[in-house]
């Protein structure tokens, strides 16, 4: 046992990445049944959808599993009458998918206080955070219930925030990752670091156990990670691609034709940094230069990327994933697990 796995009660240092909005309790429920750490994206959820979802997890698998939440950074903004524009310069994309720009919405997001209550209560083995360092009263409160923190990090300065913060342990996520950049020190643009070189300065920097997050796919991305320090990986893309995940058909087709260098950082999705595949919205919608401030932009996108995703129109959806997709080849969770396990060395 390694401390990280004795710290979070698995067998294998492999966590499965926090999917916003592509989480799927099959996929969590199978890596924390092969011996990891399943995680689940909990992103908008309200706190009655929190409960019913990590009582779903619960009732599949009796193996310790993550539940992931975005901090408020407090650089979001909340649209007033403005929403229509930005609404109704997106028009095209509802028009495809049969639908009208939707009106301003009551909230965008759920309060992150109902979402932390929620949690606390259900009583996860694991809560991870993006964005921001957790209070020391949400830490203390966690750690009291037998809750571990996991905080993540781009760079060596958010690390040591993170740690004197008191988190158990920390994702350091390189700029290959799939998804959003999640800075929270400096801008996401400012905070593009490599995992080979962002991964040993922060394993350097603290005295918690670091997870290394961001184009490790395969055994050989595992081994290198170790040999850098990480006590564990966390992969999102190589799972994303697997059957058991929330991604459509067309979305995993991507992850296997998407060459590195036609993933992008974009804000066209979700007014916030983010990797994925470029396809025609991402496209069009930086030609017109209209995006939202997070969290409008996400918002009003995800109704028709929803409505995308069900009709299979993968030019309309967000296809996130990492700079190493072409290496995510395991058709189920149970291979893309043992394909990792195999890359960590015995302890």
């Amino acid at each position: 046992m390694s401390a990280l796995t004795d710290l979070l009660g698995i067998r294998t240092p492999v966590i499965l990445g926090p999917f916003g909005g592509l989480s799927s309790i099959p996929l969590t429920a199978a890596v924390s049944d092969a011996g990891g750490l399943g995680s689940y994206g909990l992103y908008g959820y309200d706190g009655d959808r929190i409960r019913t979802t990590i009582a779903g997890i619960r009732a599949a698998t009796d193996a310790p599993f993550a539940v992931n939440i975005w901090l408020p950074t407090g650089d979001e903004v909340v649209p007033g009458p403005e929403h229509d524009g930005y609404a109704a310069a997106l028009a095209p994309f509802f028009a495809e998918v049969g639908l009208e720009p939707p009106a301003r919405p009551e909230r965008y997001l759920p309060p992150v206080e109902e979402q932390i209550d929620a949690i606390l209560e259900a009583a996860p083995a694991v809560l991870s955070v993006v964005f921001g360092v957790p209070s020391t009263a949400l830490v203390a409160d966690a750690q009291r219930r037998g809750i571990r923190v996991v905080g993540t990090a781009t760079t060596v300065a958010e690390a040591r925030a993170l740690a004197d913060g008191g988190v158990d342990a920390i994702v350091a996520t390189g700029l290959e990752a799939g998804g959003h950049r999640v800075s929270f020190l400096g801008s996401a643009e400012q905070s593009l670091i490599g995992l080979f070189a962002l991964l040993p300065q922060v394993v350097d920097a603290v005295d918690v156990p670091v997870i290394a997050a961001g184009g490790i796919a395969d055994r050989r991305g595992a081994a290198a990670a170790f040999a850098l320090g990480a006590q564990g990986v966390q992969v999102g893309t190589a799972f994303l691609a697997t059957a058991e995940s929330a991604a459509n058909a067309g979305h995993r087709a991507a992850i296997g034709a998407t060459p590195p260098e036609q993933t992008v950082l974009t804000r066209a999705m979700s007014g916030r940094l983010a990797r994925g595949a470029r396809n025609r919205a991402i496209t069009e919608i930086e030609a017109a230069g209209t995006i939202a401030p997070f969290p409008a932009q996400n918002w009003i996108t995800g109704r028709f990327r929803t409505a995308a995703g069900e009709q299979e129109k993968t030019d309309l959806q967000s296809l996130w994933m990492g700079q190493a997709a072409p290496l995510a080849r395991a058709a189920t969770a149970a291979e893309a697990f043992a394909e990792l396990a195999a890359g960590i060395p015995a302890v």
